[in-house]
């Protein structure tokens, strides 16, 4: 693969790279605690399809509780940076099985941008903002 974003990525980059994977791996567990602890105390995100960005409180019960259960995932990245040892930013594009309540698994893909701030050696999670892809069809509502 000549052209992957993964090819000429730093020591750092590839950490960073990790952090992310290792976010979406909680959510298989819907560990409320676990996740609350990977967010900044001040962390926004955007699900562009929502009309404003969210919180950290709303970003952890994205994933737990009532909402749709990730079951599976895969991970493309498009752009991992990291400026001077302090701030990191990864695009990527996914693709997901989700498991809405008394329904179907339903596969979904979609893009993602984070913006990660290094404290005490680890990548904490500052932003998030991104959406699903519309499916062919139209919009599927999953909640």
């Amino acid at each position: 693969m000549p052209d992957s974003p993964m090819n000429n990525l730093s020591d750092e980059e590839q950490g960073l790279w990790q952090r992310v994977n290792d976010l979406w791996s909680l959510s298989l567990e819907r560990n409320a605690e676990k996740i609350r602890s990977t967010l900044h105390p001040r962390y926004v995100g955007w699900d562009m399809n929502s009309p404003v960005p969210h919180n950290r409180e709303a970003a952890v019960q994205s994933v737990v509780g009532d909402s749709p259960m990730l079951t599976d995932y895969e991970l493309t990245p498009l752009s991992i940076k990291v400026y001077d040892h302090t701030v990191g930013v990864a695009h990527y594009a996914y693709r997901a099985s989700i498991a809405p309540k008394n329904s179907s698994p339903v596969q979904i893909t979609g893009k993602w941008s984070e913006v990660y701030l290094n404290q005490n050696a680890e990548w904490v999670m500052i932003s998030v903002s991104g959406k699903p892809d519309l499916p062919s069809g139209g919009l599927i509502a999953v909640e």
